[in-house]
C-alpha cells in the first residue's frame, strides 16, 4: 500500500513536470525586482539583503553557480537552467510558473546577473533566455533596433558602475581627502556628485522601460526627457575638466602625502590599472557616447514613426549639450592661449591687441621667406631664405621674427585674413620646392605686401594655403562634392589632433576628402558633424563601393535633419578649420566597459 502511494505520488509529479514543460512560455510583462537595482547600486534595505542573504544559502540543487564563487557545488554553464521567458534579475525567475519547470534561485539569479553585465557577456539583446523565443518571429531590422536600444541601457548601467568607483574609491576616501585643502578637492571633483545623482536618476527610468518588457519599446524619450531637465550638469563639469588636469599635476608635484596615497589607490585590484584621470574623464566621454548610441538609433528606426520622432527629439538635446560644451571649453582655452600668446610677442612699430573673446588660433608655425633675388645665379652666393614665424587667426594673421632662443617673436606684419591671397608655384627645382606666394592686399600701414614663402613639405605647403585662404577651391570640393562620386574613406586607427588645423578622428568614422598630399596627409570633412581638418593617410581607408557611400550619404542626412539642418549636406562649406580641443566632445574612447 505504502509502496503503491510511494511510487503513484512519483508517477504524478512526474506527469505534472512534463505538463509543464510542454505548456507555452509566458508573455506577461517583466516586474521589477529590487534586487536588480541593489545590483546596480549599493543602497540596500536592511531586510532585503537579510531575506536575500537567507535565500542564497538555502539549499537549490538546479541552481547554476558562478566559477569564481566559493562554493563546492557542482558548476553549470551560463543559462543552462534557465527559462526562455526568464530575464536575468527580473521579479519571475524564481516562480515556477515563469521558469516553466526549471528552478532558478533568487540568489544566483540577481548574482548572474551582475558578473555577466560588469563583464560585458550580455551586450547582445539576443543572447537574453527571455529572447530565445521571440527572435523566429521577428525580422532582421527589429532584432538590430532591440540591440541598439539594449546597447544604450547596458552601456549606461557599465559607465554609473565605473562613477560608483570614482565616488567610493576616491571622493569618500577619508585619507585621500584628508590631504587636500577644501579648494583642491573642488577643483578636482567638481560638481561630480551632481553628473551622478542625473545619472543615477537616468539608469533607473532605463531600468525601468527594461523591466516593462523584454521588447523595448523606447529609450530615447527617456533620453529626451533627461537631457532636458537633468544633463546640463555635464556642461559644467565639462568646461571645468581643463582646470581639473591642470589643478590635479600641481597637487602631484606639490602634495607628497597626496601623492603617496594616491600611488596607493591607482595599484588597487579593483581600479584595473586605469588612471585616475581615466575615472575624471567620465562624464566628459560618456555624453558624446551617449549621443553616438542615440545616432544609432535614429539609423535603425522606421521613417515617419515614432521611435524616430523621439530619436531626432533625444539627438537635438543631446547635440545642443555637446555643442554648448564643446563652446565652454573652447572659450577657456581660447582665452588661456591668447593670454599666453601675447607674452610672447613684441611688436616693431604697430601694436596690434590680440586677445579678444571673439579670436582663436588657427595655425602657427614656421616658414622661410625669400628674400634674395629669384635668379639662380645668384642663389649659391647670397642668402635666399630668412626664417619666419606665422601666427594666423581667425580673422587676423601676423608675421613674425622669431628669436634665436624661439620663445619670443618680433611681429614684422599683420593683416586681416579676410585680405589674404594665396598663390600656389609650380615646382622649379630645389631651391623653390614647395614654395608659394602670400600676397597682403592691405597690411598694417594699409598697403599691399608680398611674401614669397617656403614649406618644409607638400603637405605643409598645402595645409598652410587652405588655412590662409579658406575660401581656396581645394582638389575635390566642389558644389557636388556630397555626392555619391565623391571619395569618402573610413577611419581604421583612432588619431589625435596635434596641431589646431587638424582633425581628431576615431574607429570608423566617415569623411569626404577634400584635398590629399604626395606625401601622406588628407583634408577631410567628417560627414556626422561637418568638422573639417588634417590627418595621416595611413589611419583611414578608401569607401570603393559606390552603394556603401550613397548609404553613409542618407544616414547623414538623417543626422543633420534630427540637428535641424536640412538640406546642410548640399551646400559647400569653407575651409574654416576646426581644431578639436583636448577638451572638446568629438569622439572618445570609452573606460566604462572595463567594469
Amino acid at each position: 500500500m505504502a509502496m503503491t502511494a510511494l511510487f503513484g505520488g512519483r508517477k504524478k509529479r512526474a506527469e505534472e513536470r512534463k505538463e509543464k514543460k510542454t505548456s507555452p512560455p509566458l508573455s506577461a510583462p517583466i516586474r521589477r525586482n529590487s534586487r536588480f537595482y541593489r545590483s546596480m547600486r549599493k543602497k540596500r534595505n536592511p531586510r532585503e539583503a537579510a531575506g536575500e542573504q537567507q535565500s542564497s544559502h538555502a539549499p537549490s540543487p538546479q541552481s547554476s553557480r558562478d566559477p569564481r564563487t566559493n562554493n563546492s557545488a557542482p558548476q553549470s554553464p551560463p543559462y543552462q537552467s534557465r527559462p526562455a521567458s526568464a530575464l536575468p534579475g527580473n521579479g519571475l525567475s524564481g516562480s515556477p510558473r515563469a521558469a516553466g519547470g526549471g528552478a532558478w534561485s533568487p540568489r544566483a539569479t540577481a548574482e548572474d546577473w551582475r558578473l555577466q553585465l560588469r563583464n560585458s557577456s550580455l551586450s547582445l539583446w539576443q543572447n537574453l533566455p527571455a529572447v530565445t523565443h521571440l527572435l523566429p518571429n521577428m525580422s532582421h531590422r527589429d532584432i538590430i533596433l532591440q540591440e541598439a536600444m539594449f546597447e544604450l541601457v547596458t552601456s549606461e548601467a557599465s559607465y554609473y558602475k565605473s562613477l560608483e568607483l570614482l565616488d567610493t574609491h576616491f571622493l569618500r576616501n577619508a585619507d585621500l581627502i584628508n590631504t587636500l585643502s577644501q579648494s583642491d578637492a573642488h577643483f578636482l571633483f567638481s560638481n561630480i556628485q551632481e553628473v551622478m545623482k542625473a545619472s543615477e536618476s537616468f539608469l533607473m527610468d532605463l531600468e525601468h522601460r527594461l523591466e516593462e518588457s523584454i521588447l523595448i519599446s523606447d529609450v530615447c524619450d527617456i533620453v529626451y526627457q533627461h537631457a532636458q531637465t537633468h544633463f546640463n550638469v555635464f556642461i559644467t563639469y565639462v568646461i571645468n575638466q581643463g582646470y581639473q588636469e591642470k589643478h590635479y599635476r600641481r597637487i602631484m608635484q606639490e602634495n607628497g602625502p597626496f601623492r603617496e596615497m594616491m600611488e596607493t589607490l591607482v595599484t588597487q585590484p579593483c581600479v584595473r590599472g586605469l588612471t585616475f584621470t581615466s575615472f575624471l574623464i567620465l562624464p566628459f566621454q560618456r555624453i558624446t557616447r551617449l549621443k553616438l548610441l542615440v545616432q544609432n538609433i535614429l539609423k535603425k528606426t522606421e521613417e515617419t514613426s515614432e521611435r524616430e520622432t523621439t530619436a531626432i527629439q533625444a539627438h537635438r538635446e543631446l547635440e545642443r549639450i555637446v555643442r554648448e560644451c564643446n563652446e565652454g571649453v573652447r572659450k577657456m582655452g581660447r582665452t588661456e592661449e591668447l593670454i599666453s600668446l601675447e607674452k610672447t610677442l613684441e611688436f616693431k612699430s604697430k601694436s596690434v591687441p590680440v586677445i579678444s573673446h571673439s579670436r582663436w588660433l588657427l595655425k602657427k608655425g614656421p616658414l622661410l621667406q625669400m628674400s634674395g633675388p629669384k635668379s639662380t645665379r645668384t642663389m649659391k652666393s647670397r642668402k635666399l631664405y630668412t626664417p619666419v614665424y606665422l601666427f594666423l587667426f581667425n580673422n587676423l594673421l601676423l608675421v613674425t621674427k622669431p628669436s634665436s632662443s624661439g620663445d619670443r617673436f618680433q611681429v614684422l606684419d599683420s593683416c586681416s585674413r579676410s585680405m589674404l591671397r594665396t598663390e600656389d608655384l609650380e615646382d622649379q627645382g630645389q631651391a623653390l620646392a614647395h614654395a608659394f606666394n602670400l600676397k597682403l592686399m592691405e597690411n598694417q600701414e594699409d598697403r599691399p605686401v608680398n611674401y614669397l614663402l617656403k614649406a618644409s613639405s607638400m603637405s605643409d605647403k598645402l595645409r598652410w594655403m587652405c588655412a590662409l585662404t579658406p575660401n581656396r577651391r581645394t582638389r575635390f570640393l566642389s558644389t557636388s562634392a556630397h555626392q555619391p562620386d565623391a571619395p569618402q574613406v573610413q577611419c581604421i586607427q583612432s588619431y589625435s589632433a596635434q596641431g589646431p588645423d587638424e582633425l581628431s578622428i576615431e574607429m570608423a568614422d566617415v569623411l569626404h576628402i577634400l584635398e590629399r598630399t604626395d606625401d601622406g596627409w588628407m583634408l577631410g570633412e567628417r560627414l556626422h558633424d561637418s568638422e573639417q581638418g588634417w590627418f595621416p593617410w595611413r589611419v583611414v581607408e578608401e569607401i570603393l563601393s559606390a552603394e556603401l557611400r550613397a548609404q553613409n550619404l542618407r544616414e547623414c542626412q538623417r543626422i543633420q535633419q534630427a540637428q535641424g539642418t536640412r538640406g546642410r549636406h548640399t551646400h559647400t562649406r569653407s575651409h574654416t578649420h576646426k581644431h578639436s580641443h583636448p577638451h572638446t566632445l568629438t569622439h572618445s574612447h570609452t573606460v566604462t566597459g572595463a567594469f
